[in-house]
């Protein structure tokens, strides 16, 4: 058997060419593009498009929560197909630095004003030269604004060509608007399918998925993307060229370019980033062990406060922070860690040496080094000025609840199913708060796939730094993580 330091260079070793591997085909998409960072107003956008591109626009915009470059497998292909493609952020998404505003239970607050920042950037692209004509291209939240946009731009007399909807859910979708559409949606998004029938049974009621109807002026088209959800449509082969062919179809084009495909090289970039932080951990300073907890008060730490905190916080909860719910997110979770930690045998006077260092290198590596992998390929990972405070607030519940998490967890030491039960619980509770209060609380639920990945990902680098130096330099160093990761996915919101 090989010793130790061995076995530590070849981890390295093999996570490095992971690592290269995977940033070598995220950028062969890249190849031969002109991107080009603009603002058009006060939002943030960017040209993707071959250096001497003439070729239509497609405006390109993200879902609730995203950012440009969760669209990457769309705009990169397209961009090689000979597009030139402007994706943007949002108000309070990504780079943005101006919040969402107004009633976000109203079409005429909240989207009104999303339609109006998207027409400015469709009005952005239609002043490139050649004046081009203009596709629109959104994923979820944004297939209703660009819907709402693409039929104020007909009325107003600068109709556009055509509009791909993914993962849509729209009440603007008429029977004779918008024009030329196709809807695109996951194999396990059943809701979001019916929805996509719906829009085609307007134009045509014995419509399957798959078919073209065509009634006067009207086309439409539901197909569906196999084997993936919500977020995997944003990746999936089928549904990026079914885009693209239908693009195609409106403008007279034909595309052989290659279809990107980035979501297995991100799996893989995240792979080695976490594979290559274990020889790290074994380099840090030794700390104490986790307690080992009884069944009983296991099941006490994992249920009583879980129940109990939503019923404590959500009578008093007001807004105090400028991001949709993340100021409850803060209380919630704060309630949460600390009375589990009280449970677990409370604040105790430390044996050893503050672990420092251990701390540092978790929230470097879970910050620093999944922030470069993960703003360039995958999501918007650099903070704007305006979340900096939102981060620093929000660590106030994150920094005790991953340390009542770690210690719960043995130091991630525990049986597997103690683990699973203890972060289903959260979802649970999360889920009650929403319950309570449903409508300052729907919101909350944006969280749960930021929370799975995060458990998934910096859940690992948690548990060899709690096995090598102890649950609280663990949950110190997971509770900044999160606070971070939150503190940049969540949308900036100014209340009207």
């Amino acid at each position: 058997m090989p010793n130790a330091p061995v076995r530590r260079i070849a981890t390295a070793l093999a996570a490095l060419l992971a690592i290269v591997v995977a940033v070598v085909m995220l950028e062969r998409p890249r190849a031969g593009l002109a991107i080009d960072t603009r603002t058009i107003g006060t939002t943030p956008a960017t040209l993707y498009r071959m250096p001497d591109g003439t070729g239509p626009v497609v405006v390109v915009a993200h879902g609730f929560a995203g950012s440009r470059q969760i669209m990457q497998a769309y705009t990169l292909s397209l961009a090689q197909a000979g597009y030139r493609v402007l994706a943007f952020d949002f108000e309070g998404h990504g780079r943005n630095p101006v919040p969402m505003s107004g009633d976000v239970t109203a079409v005429e607050g909240t989207t009104a004003l999303l339609v109006a920042e998207t027409r400015r950037v469709i009005a952005a692209a239609r002043a490139l030269p050649g004046s081009p004509p203009v596709a629109l291209l959104g994923h979820s939240m944004a297939t209703d604004i660009l819907v709402r946009a693409g039929i104020a731009e007909e009325a107003a007399g600068r109709p556009v060509a055509a509009l791909v909807a993914v993962s849509m859910f729209s009440q603007a979708v008429t029977a004779t608007e918008p024009e030329r559409l196709l809807i695109v949606s996951g194999e396990w998004e059943g809701f979001l399918r019916s929805a996509a029938l719906d829009a085609v049974h307007l134009v045509d009621p014995g419509a399957r998925e798959g078919e073209t109807v065509v009634r006067g002026a009207v086309t439409r088209r539901a197909v569906v993307a196999p084997g993936v959800e919500h977020v995997g449509v944003l990746y999936s082969a089928t549904a990026v060229r079914a885009a693209r062919d239908w693009l195609d179809a409106a403008f007279g084009r034909g595309s052989t370019a290659p279809i990107a495909r980035p979501g297995p090289w991100i799996l893989l970039l995240l792979t080695g980033i976490v594979v290559a932080f274990r020889p790290v951990a074994a380099l840090l300073p030794a700390g104490p062990a986790a307690p080992v907890l009884s069944l009983r008060r296991f099941l006490t730490v994992a249920i009583v406060p879980a129940v109990a905190v939503p019923f404590l916080i959500v009578p008093v909860y007001d807004n105090f922070l400028p991001v949709l719910v993340a100021d409850y997110l803060m209380l919630h979770l704060a309630g949460l860690g600390l009375i589990q930690i009280a449970l677990t045998g409370g604040v105790r006077r430390p044996s050893r040496a503050f672990p420092g260092m251990a701390v540092l290198a978790l929230a470097l590596w879970g910050i620093a080094v999944f922030g470069v992998a993960l703003d360039r390929h995958a999501a918007s990972f650099v903070p704007t000025i305006e979340r900096l405070p939102v981060i620093a607030a929000l660590a106030i519940g994150t920094v005790p609840f991953m340390i009542a998490d770690a210690r719960a967890t043995e130091g991630g030491g525990a049986a597997l199913w103690r683990r699973i039960l203890l972060r289903a619980m959260l979802i649970v509770s999360l889920g009650i708060a929403a319950a309570l209060d449903p409508e300052e609380l729907t919101f909350v639920v944006i969280i749960l796939p930021v929370l799975v990945l995060f458990f998934l990902v910096h859940g690992v680098l948690g548990r060899r730094v709690a096995r090598r130096s102890g649950p609280l330099a663990a949950g110190i160093g997971l509770g900044l993580c999160l606070a971070y990761a939150l503190g940049v996915s969540f949308p900036l919101f100014r209340p009207a």
